[in-house]
């Protein structure tokens, strides 16, 4: 992590308990997640996905909703800091796996400054200490350490300590001991004896050298245990060796450049072993073996593909040919006691207690395996991974050994202590014991220590292993990688299959009804990640789509269960070709997204040898703005030559050139290609090209090549009064040669499908209305304002007097407000902001009322630039009238006058801007003045009735579907009392300017008996009939007809049912009528089995309506569902505005399940919301 805010949002999340954490991630499940990952990689995926302000922003709006407000206060004190300051940090902390780099990097900064290559102007003395050596002591002065461990003299120590500021202090592996490093509270002197934890917990605490400066390097980010008082840091995450990190390594391991030489050539055709020598250990671990097999003049062979199978290697190659049996078994229970209590380093009795004796202990010294420490007589293993893979092969052999005992998993069980379960699958060991479960790895074991376990007990043991892991990780990445280790096709298809009923998370498709989509998402930082990933998505079924997210900006809104693996550095040639040949034998894919990521020839060669594939069954594949050019067509047309699977082909933004297209074509031709759709960008290529693509066109006419140019018109002010226009393009926005249209074409089926949601579940917004609390304050109800393929995003109101309102999409997608009938497509995740304006306070400045009619709404809409790659605007024109669409034009009202833009394209109800620019803009009719009555438009209905007055009273509006007329009208009844009934729309299509009579059954007052249909500005008063009725009884009739054709248009029955305050409320008032009993206690049962996490709702009750004792009671309580029924048995007592806080803090916590039970109740009370 380089970046401020990445480092304080890091800090902050930090700040927050496990239980916190898991509970900020759920508020992301409407934007993504990263599912029980640490604080460091939430702030992490944050940054990268939405950039530092958004990021921010979003972290304080959850912290709020989660009423955290101390956290709050000191995140915006510290915002401007973090977005601004170039102050530099005092503490530094190097976070990362183990084997990872850390402590030689460490070692590297010290070396660095000791050669004057780094920090010489900052520092005068740079200390290294290794935790691990100093845990080893009891008690010590600052002073004493210096001497002992710096070799500086005891005269100079007084002089160096009086300059604070100008030393730093590297603490290697602060976790790694078994200590608490508690800040005292009487501070004592740098000369003062005291315990090692206290000294070190005096610096961190900065009681002592206060201004001194110190560079930590830790596993785990969870360091608030360890170190209570640590101050505000700045982390960096160290991810491995780069690609020349990786190659300079070797040359620097081999003595002699030949043979340095030839192991990385070996290396290098082998992508796997290439990929994981990224991870500096894994890079000593193999030079050590091929070392050691040059050293013994045999030929150089190196397969294997795990870690695992690595440290097996080494084993057989390091060990004596005779098996060392019970004193290698000592030396694993040694590994694991170590683990276990914290301890890496050993002395002669902790070995002789495991039965180690001298010789073996020699022998284990010269193949490498033990190093016995400087200035001590303690002995450690090579490396802390060495040490994790002896513990694992002692849970297997201790496994073994009781296998007649009842504790089959004591050894295991403390492990599972010793790491916790949260960290479980980070720990190495637990990856090497899924490793030595093998088939392969248990010969090696057989061979090394004489263990077999057979498969049924290595299932068990397995089982035993991902049951506890899985409780609370799923498939995160560390889980993936203890899979990635078994390469065992029968375990992993059984692991794979045992828990593939379990999702991270689970969402509803909201535009399909019915569909569970499971989507996950994983953030993946390196190469190794990506490979491990990859194999597991072989034996995960489920999984139909993938889509690689560089950053975010190009995702497509994949149809299928999907995984999405979000990674913002660009991808090696090695892992491109362990990618695609590990996706050869993935049959379930379907779909795969690899847009934005840069792709080289060798890259492109790869993906094709993947799709030549038999076992390969991919079906749509997008390859958008991947950097392919015409020297990768004619492999791409060799593989639509002969891939008989593939239906759909996106290349846009690529520059292919024309002689890549005519490649493409001769692919396009082979009877054996199936594809259907192909996707590219035309701008670029010469009329014979285009001639070409609709000659193949014409050959296959089930081949769409998708591919348009767009017109624009430009219209100045001084042009409209003299009646002309321009061809020229408009001065304020550009069209970019090339156009993202995959996006596009995704959208088309979206407005059916939102329309097939329950009536009910529409219409919730004023349910929710008629409880205290739910006032619409701060953002419109989730079902009222936009919603996205996983559901509804929040719709802030900035402003309600202006109608002004904001909307954050937090990814790429297309996104519909279905009470507006607005969408917008984005390319990446995006802030709007979109304000009602009316036509009446612009059109008058313009000839344009002479020569154009209104067709839809006016929006002033505002959004960052590039952000928004479509915006669909609505239109109430009907178009079987139409015979001619190029008549639409979007007006664009500027400060120096208007411009009309002709629409990409014109659907039935929206017009289609590509790429837009934004404005106050709105969609226009160009037509004859004489053919205003003669065009045909939707309509609708607004019947409102007034509860109170002493008779019925209602009125009917007929206007033209216009979201902006509609929210005018609903503010003005909603003045007097009125509340809205929704009916039906009229039947058909009716004309502006035609006048309708209003009638109706029984005993009625009608004033005016007719209505002209016409367009009002939004700010102009409109035209309704006012209705007065004594008595509804069993119910009338309401209709209007068209006047000259005496038609019928609209009719509907009124019944006394339908004039409940409830049904149909414009906003929460004091006079509505609440259901009998509160939702709380409606769903009751429901509540109490599947709220999942109770404490943030206790957090949000306590001080409110939860005194302290009975907050400690509910706490206090085993299980949620126990203290659900604690707290419900608190609620007896209640009143409705406390029930309605318990049902705001559900609401916050648990939206998706509020949001379900709101759906089945609204369909119970159909006569409320029909």
């Amino acid at each position: 992590m380089s970046d401020r805010t990445q480092q304080r949002l890091t800090y902050f999340l930090e700040q927050m308990s496990k239980e916190e954490l898991r509970n900020f991630q759920h508020q992301l499940l409407n934007q993504t997640t990263w599912p029980e990952a640490s604080g460091t990689k939430v702030a992490s995926g944050l940054v990268a996905q939405y950039g530092n302000h958004q990021a921010w922003n979003m972290a304080l709006h959850i912290w709020k909703k989660m009423g955290m407000k101390q956290l709050i206060n000191q995140a915006q004190q510290e915002k401007d800091l973090t977005l601004s300051s170039q102050k530099k940090p005092q503490l530094v902390i190097l976070e990362g796996a183990a084997g990872i780099g850390k402590s030689t990097l460490a070692r590297q900064v010290r070396k660095a400054w000791g050669e004057g290559q780094l920090y010489r102007d900052c520092f005068q003395h740079v200390f290294y200490f290794s935790c691990r050596e100093l845990a080893q002591c009891k008690q010590l002065s600052l002073a004493e350490l210096i001497e002992k461990y710096e070799n500086v003299h005891k005269d100079l120590i007084e002089e160096i300590l009086s300059h604070p500021k100008k030393l730093l202090f590297i603490l290697d592996g602060i976790d790694e001991p078994a200590w608490v490093l508690q800040n005292p509270k009487f501070s004592r002197h740098w000369s003062q004896s005291q315990p090692v934890h206290t000294l070190l917990g005096s610096l961190l605490g900065k009681s002592l050298l206060p201004t001194a400066s110190l560079l930590l390097t830790v596993r785990t980010t969870e360091l608030h245990t360890l170190i209570p008082s640590l101050e505000q840091p700045r982390w960096v995450e160290v991810l491995g060796f780069s690609e020349s990190g990786r190659k300079e390594y070797f040359y620097t391991y081999f003595a002699e450049e030949r043979e340095a030489i030839t192991a990385f050539t070996l290396v290098e055709s082998n992508p796997v072993l290439l990929t994981l020598c990224l991870v500096p250990w894994v890079s000593w671990l193999v030079c050590t073996c091929l070392k050691q097999q040059m050293d013994q003049g045999e030929d150089l062979s190196l397969t294997s593909r795990t870690t695992t199978a690595l440290c097996l290697k080494y084993l057989s190659q390091a060990l004596p040919t005779q098996p060392l049996g019970p004193q290698l078994r000592g030396l694993c229970s040694l590994a694991a006691e170590g683990i276990c209590r914290k301890k890496s380093l050993f002395s002669d009795k902790d070995l002789r207690k495991q039965k180690v004796p001298g010789s073996v202990i020699s022998t284990f010294m010269n193949t490498g395996v033990l190093q016995k420490q400087p200035k001590s007589t303690n002995y450690s293993f090579a490396h802390q991974c060495l040490q994790e893979f002896f513990a694992a092969m002692s849970c297997v052999l201790s496994y073994e050994e009781e296998k007649d005992n009842c504790e089959n998993f004591k050894t295991v069980e403390k492990l599972i202590e010793v790491y916790g379960r949260l960290d479980l699958v980070e720990a190495p060991a637990m990856r090497f014991l899924c490793g030595l479960l093998s088939d392969q790895a248990m010969d090696k074991m057989e061979t090394i220590v004489t263990c077999w376990l057979p498969l049924e007990r290595r299932w068990e043991l397995l089982k035993r292993v991902l049951e506890e892991a899985h409780l609370q990780h799923s498939y995160s990445l560390g889980l993936l990688h203890c899979l990635y280790e078994i390469q065992d096709e029968d375990l992993l298809t059984q692991a794979m299959h045992n828990f593939q009923g379990t999702r991270v998370h689970v969402q509803t498709d909201m535009a399909q009804p019915g569909f569970q989509a499971d989507v996950k998402q994983l953030v993946i930082q390196t190469d190794v990640e990506l490979m491990v990933v990859t194999f597991c998505i072989k034996f995960c079924h489920q999984v139909k789509a993938l889509q690689l997210d560089r950053g975010g900006q190009q995702g497509q809104a994949l149809r299928v269960p999907r995984l999405i693996l979000s990674r913002w550095t660009p991808i090696t040639n090695a892992s491109w070709q362990v990618f695609f040949s590990t996706l050869e034998f993935t049959g379930s894919l379907e779909e795969l997204d690899l847009s934005g990521n840069p792709m080289s020839y060798s890259a492109v060669q790869s993906l094709c040898r993947m799709l030549r594939h038999a076992k390969c069954h991919l079906k749509t594949l997008w390859l958008v703005s991947c950097g392919i050019t015409a020297s990768s067509c004619e492999d791409l047309a060799s593989m639509l030559s002969t891939n008989r699977s593939l239906t759909e082909l996106d290349l846009q933004l690529n520059d292919l050139g024309e002689q890549g297209v005519r490649l493409l074509c001769e692919g396009l031709r082979n009877p054996a290609c199936n594809l259907t759709i192909l996707r590219l960008n035309s701008s670029s290529l010469n009329d014979q090209v285009m001639a070409e693509l609709k000659a193949l066109k014409a050959e296959n006419p089930k081949l769409l090549i998708e591919s348009t140019r767009k017109p624009r018109v430009k219209v100045s002010t001084p042009d409209l009064n003299k009646g002309e226009t321009s061809a020229e393009p408009s001065p304020f926005k550009r069209r970019k040669q090339q156009t993202l249209q995959t996006l596009q074409t995704l959208q088309l089926e979206y407005a059916s499908k939102i329309a097939s949601l329950p009536v009910a579940l529409l219409k919730l917004p004023h349910l929710l209305h008629s409880f205290p609390g739910n006032e619409l304050t701060e953002s419109l109800e989730t079902e009222d304002g936009f919603w996205g393929s996983t559901g509804p995003v929040a719709t802030e109101v900035v402003d309600r007097e202006r109608n002004l309102y904001r909307v954050q999409f937090p990814m790429a997608g297309s996104y519909h407000w279905p009470s507006t009938g607005l969408r917008f497509v984005v390319t990446r995740a995006a802030t709007i902001e979109i304000e009602f304006c009316a036509w009446s306070q612009f059109l008058g400045k313009t000839p344009l009322e002479q020569s154009h009619m209104v067709a839809g709404p006016l929006f002033d809409i505002k959004a960052e630039q590039g952000a928004v790659d479509a915006v669909y605007l609505p239109h109430f024109v009907a178009l079987q009238g139409i015979q001619d669409t190029s008549k639409f034009q979007v007006a664009h009202f500027l400060k120096d006058g208007v411009v009309l833009e002709t629409p990409a394209k014109v659907e039935p109800h929206c017009t289609v801007l590509k790429e837009p620019s934004f404005s106050t803009l709105g969609v226009m009719l160009k037509i004859i003045p004489v053919t205003r009555r003669f065009l045909p438009i939707t309509s609708i209905t607004l019947l409102y009735h007034q509860p109170h007055a002493e008779e019925h009273k209602f009125h009917l509006y007929l206007i033209p579907n216009d979201c902006t007329i509609r929210k005018a009208i609903d503010d003005e009844e909603m003045k007097f009392q009125f509340v809205r009934i929704h009916k039906p729309p009229p039947m058909g299509s009716l004309y502006v300017g035609s006048r309708y009579t209003v009638s109706g059954s029984g005993t009625m007052e009608i004033t005016p008996k007719e209505l002209e249909l016409c367009y009002r500005s939004s700010t102009e008063a409109q035209l309704f009939s006012e209705i007065y009725v004594g008595s509804l009884q069993s119910g009338i009739r309401l209709e209007i007809k068209d006047k000259n054709a005496d038609a019928v248009v609209w009719e509907t029955v009124l019944k006394p049912g339908d004039l409940k305050p409830a049904s149909n409320l414009v906003a929460a008032a004091s006079t509505v009528a609440r259901p009998s009993r509160h939702f709380v206690d409606q769903h009751r049962e429901q509540l109490v089995a599947r709220v999942t996490s109770v404490d943030p709702v206790l957090d949000r009750l306590h001080g409110q309506v939860l005194s302290e004792e009975q907050y400690e009671m509910v706490r206090a309580e085993a299980t949620n569902q126990n203290k659900m029924r604690r707290l419900f048995s608190y609620s007896q007592s209640w009143d409705q505005a406390s029930k309605s806080q318990f049902y705001q803090a559900l609401k916050e916590t648990h939206s998706y399940l509020i949001l379900e039970l709101w759906e089945v109740w609204a369909r119970a009370l159909g006569e409320w919301v029909s």
